[in-house]
């Protein structure tokens, strides 16, 4: 805290800056300008998913095959498809399933796997060889191919693809916060905490957890981007969203037919699932710099 004082003819005023991590954050963030500019554009997609479907030039789920396949212009700004539907009330619609998709799965993958990593690194012992055994069988599988094997099992849908990519996050999520835990445990006042009496679930939560949520943070906004291409790759695939749904991933899939003569069908929601991940790992590199105390301290 600085303390600077102004003497004056009566009196001494004294003025006090505190500290604010707030303002300490926002200042560290604005030196981030690729990030911060991602962070711009994340919040606009935000924006545009929670009113896109209020503000769509056309229906995008009515045809009209008087316009199929007509190229980018000023009626239709990104093209129209097979059957005539505008592709960019399509892309405004789009954006809230596929965020909508990826935020909830990475929700409950960081949520599943923060409570099994904090188990995990806490109580050790057979507790922690099962969950991080059980990690190491599911990190033997690639992503998708995992995520692929789940909606196979239960069946295509946009809610099994929740399902399916919360279930290949978790043992990531537990890992990390499994290795934030073992640091944080044999910290002063943890030792303390357990002096005093505190319960489990008290030490964990309220003295353990918070040490590894900046790390956290960071993972999550970097894993949106990976969720986001795991869900389009299972709607590309007709695993996902229904065709006649308006999901990036599936309009990819209708559109590959048409690539060599209208390419724009396949370019427009190609590039927006482009631009998306690549803002949210922007973002993730940018957060890391700034909250996560290891990049910090060096």
């Amino acid at each position: 805290m600085e303390v600077s004082r102004e003497v004056s003819n009566s009196s001494i005023v004294i003025k006090e800056n505190k500290y604010s991590p707030t303002k300490e954050f926002w200042n560290n963030w604005k030196r981030q300008k690729t990030s911060f500019w991602a962070s711009i554009f994340i919040l606009l997609l935000i924006i545009i998913a929670i009113i896109g479907p209020y503000i769509t030039p056309y229906d995008p789920y009515e045809p009209n095959y008087n316009e199929t396949l007509q190229g980018p212009s000023k009626e239709h700004f990104a093209g129209t498809d097979e059957y005539g539907r505008d592709i960019f009330s399509r892309l405004l619609v789009g954006a809230r399933i596929s965020l909508s998709v990826s935020f909830l799965s990475v929700l409950l993958g960081a949520i599943a796997g923060t409570i099994l990593g904090l188990l995990s690194g806490y109580f050790g012992g057979w507790l922690d060889r099962l969950i991080m055994r059980s990690s190491d069988v599911m990190f033997a599988f690639p992503d998708l191919l995992l995520a692929i094997a789940i909606v196979a099992i239960l069946g295509p849908g946009l809610t099994n693809v929740v399902i399916a990519v919360s279930v290949f996050s978790i043992p990531s999520f537990a890992r990390l916060v499994r290795g934030s835990t073992l640091e944080g445990k044999e910290t002063v006042f943890v030792e303390a905490a357990k002096s005093m009496g505190a319960s489990h679930f008290r030490i964990m939560f309220k003295h353990i957890f918070p040490e590894s949520l900046g790390s956290l943070i960071v993972f999550i906004s970097m894993r949106i981007g990976t969720a986001i291409l795991a869900a389009s790759s299972l709607s590309f695939l007709g695993l996902g969203a229904s065709p006649e749904t308006p999901d990036w991933g599936a309009m990819l899939s209708l559109g590959r037919d048409y690539l060599g003569t209208s390419s724009h069908v396949v370019m427009m929601p190609g590039i927006a699932i482009f631009l998306t991940v690549l803002a949210f790992n922007l973002v993730g590199d940018g957060l890391r710099d700034v909250l996560d105390p290891k990049t910090k301290n060096e």
